[in-house]
């Protein structure tokens, strides 16, 4: 199974980065690849806030959707993900967000296999890069949100 980790300095406070990272049905404005971003529920209990959504990736014709279960814990400000069905067989990635004074350092870690064992192959090869780009578009995004001058 595919698995990194990044971690990166974002000029932006703790509590955008996170509302931007639970804003799901805005990821096809900025998430390389991501198509659509649909939330289905929203629950929330004292400290966490759950969320079922579904995203769709893919280029031109070829694109998949999955579900997945969103955790944010407000106690210890991290988001976990998993996939509950779609093209992958496993999923699951982690948020972990650290206020630095104005700057909040992001670690973001994922691991995941895909069903089809050929596609598999294929986005083990470009796995690095394509976390990399997705990461850098957050920061990017934070940037045109929060940081304008």
């Amino acid at each position: 199974m595919p698995a990194t980790s990044i971690k990166k300095i974002i000029s932006c406070s703790k509590e955008n980065l996170i509302k931007m990272v639970l804003d799901i049905e805005k990821y096809p404005e900025f998430v390389p690849w991501c198509i659509d971003g649909k939330i289905h529920t929203i629950n929330k209990k004292n400290r966490v806030v759950e969320i079922t959504a579904d995203l769709t990736i893919g280029k031109s014709l070829f694109n998949e959707t999955y579900k997945s279960f969103v955790i944010y814990n407000k106690s210890d400000d991290t988001i976990l993900v998993k996939n509950i069905n779609g093209p992958l067989k496993y999923l699951e990635n982690k948020w972990f967000f650290k206020q630095l004074k104005k700057n909040t350092e992001i670690e973001f870690s994922i691991n995941f296999e895909l069903k089809n064992k050929v596609l598999n192959l294929l986005m083990t090869k470009s796995f690095d890069i394509g976390v990399k780009k997705i990461v850098d578009a957050f920061e990017n995004r934070a940037n045109e949100l929060f940081n304008r001058v």
